[in-house]
């Protein structure tokens, strides 16, 4: 069990990191789109370049439509942030004194249904705004068995706490 907290601890502080990351990026991108700083164009306004700031150095690159902007650029930048959140908080459960909670199914719980509705809910709606590819439909699979591997993950955890409640009634 020492593997599996060194390593689920190591997996938190990965994934949290690059929650971090996928955020500011998310941010650094919307703060640079809405005031024009560190914001170039290409191609007579048709492409956009955020830059690192101070500098004239592209760090993204898009095209410059509104559609584009907010369903494939904006989009999966913060629903990215958010997917490794929510894994930052599953790998933090497998180093807890307590592997049996509530507050695990809980997160358990959260990451499974936003894997299995977040994905496809987007992808309704840009269906209208934008074209996709056909990449697009490989993340939501690959998302969906993540989605039910973590629900049966939880089925799991929610009865490993019936066993663990039940036992301590008896001590």
């Amino acid at each position: 069990m020492k593997t599996t907290h060194i390593v689920s601890r190591v997996l938190f502080y990965f994934t949290r990191f690059l929650s971090v990351v996928y955020f500011g990026l998310a941010s650094y991108s919307l703060l640079t789109l809405i005031t024009g700083w560190s914001l170039t164009f290409k191609d007579g306004g048709k492409y956009f370049q955020v830059c690192y700031p101070f500098t004239t150095h592209p760090v993204m690159l898009g095209d410059y439509n509104l559609p584009y902007i907010l369903f494939d650029f904006l989009a999966p930048l913060s629903l990215y942030g958010l997917f490794f959140l929510l894994s930052s908080n599953v790998f933090k459960l497998f180093y807890q004194p307590k592997l049996f909670t509530q507050n695990g199914i809980q997160h358990l719980r959260r990451f499974y249904l936003s894997n299995l509705l977040i994905p496809s809910i987007v992808l309704f709606i840009a269906f209208f705004f934008v074209p996709l590819d056909n990449e697009v439909s490989i993340f939501i699979v690959l998302h969906g068995m993540l989605g039910v591997f973590a629900y049966f993950l939880a089925a799991i955890f929610k009865q490993g706490l019936n066993l663990q409640n039940e036992q301590d009634l008896f001590i």
